[in-house]
């Protein structure tokens, strides 16, 4: 586990591998992140690669920019409010990147059809028809197999 936000620093900074590693891998606790985020602002974009990065950080570093914005809306690990806010941000972009993150629940996909943003609405057409294609594939390889559809 990282204990304080120097060691993040230190270990997002470094040049060794396993070191950098730890930076996006190990647990933290929260009020390093906080104290990460608010001392260091350009590592904050950092703070959201790690892996374990609790919603309730992703959820503040909303507050700091579309840039950021932007890099939570690519996490798989949203909560339903999350995705809904950030699919109705006034950033195009962060719109885009919720169209095409694969955890988007399908209601918000497919409001995201009707976007006023061209790019939104074909990045969302796009990943609505790969899910209808996939969710068919599915089910033909579960048919094949004999397995009820779900």
């Amino acid at each position: 586990m990282i204990e304080d936000a120097e060691e993040f620093i230190r270990l997002r900074s470094s040049r060794l591998k396993s070191e950098y590693d730890r930076s996006a891998w190990e647990e933290v606790p929260l009020s390093v992140w906080y104290e990460v985020i608010d001392k260091y602002s350009d590592y904050r974009q950092w703070v959201i690669h790690n892996k374990t990065v609790p919603l309730e950080i992703l959820e503040y570093l909303c507050n700091f920019g579309e840039r950021l914005r932007t890099f939570v809306a690519e996490k798989r690990k949203l909560s339903p409010e999350l995705f809904e806010r950030l699919s109705r941000d006034v950033s195009s972009n962060v719109r885009t990147r919720i169209a095409v993150n694969k955890k988007t629940p399908l209601p918000i996909l497919e409001r995201l059809l009707h976007d006023e943003d061209e790019d939104v609405v074909e990045t969302a057409r796009y990943q609505y028809q790969l899910r209808l294609v996939v969710a068919r594939e599915k089910a033909a390889r579960r048919a094949a197999q004999g397995l009820e559809p779900q």
